[in-house]
């Protein structure tokens, strides 16, 4: 197990959370499971459950869907997520340049992975453990 921590800033919120990868590396060499604990569920409003203590779990997609089924989320979904937040703060009553541009980045982010994903199937490999 191992822990990030390149989304804290001195200081900020972001010191009371942990992220741990909780499994082993796959075939890629990536992740597919990521645990995030220090969230007091209890003063979210839309934090529900059984187990209000329990860490947030991320389980991404592993092995392709033609073979594995949806098993998991992907790098799109997640970034589809941010892209719909920051969009959001930024029509609310606090946009701000930093927001702006972190959104431009997740577009960029999203363009790039849909851009491998139209190569793949243009090549007749998504789906497949090919690079």
């Amino acid at each position: 197990m191992r822990e990030i921590t390149t989304h804290r800033v001195e200081g900020d919120t972001n010191d009371g959370l942990t992220i741990k990868v909780t499994d082993d590396a796959g075939a890629g060499g990536a992740n597919h499971r990521y645990e995030i604990s220090g969230i007091d569920w209890a003063r979210n409003p839309s934090g529900v459950g059984p187990d209000r203590n329990a860490p947030a779990m991320i389980i991404f997609q592993q092995g392709g869907i033609p073979s594995s089924g949806v098993n998991g989320v992907t790098h799109e979904a997640l970034l589809a997520i941010v892209a719909d937040r920051l969009e959001s703060f930024q029509a609310g009553p606090f946009p701000s340049q930093e927001n702006a541009t972190a959104l431009q980045n997740v577009h960029e982010a999203l363009r790039a992975l849909h851009k491998r994903t139209q190569n793949r199937i243009r090549r007749g490999v998504e789906g497949q453990a090919v690079a």
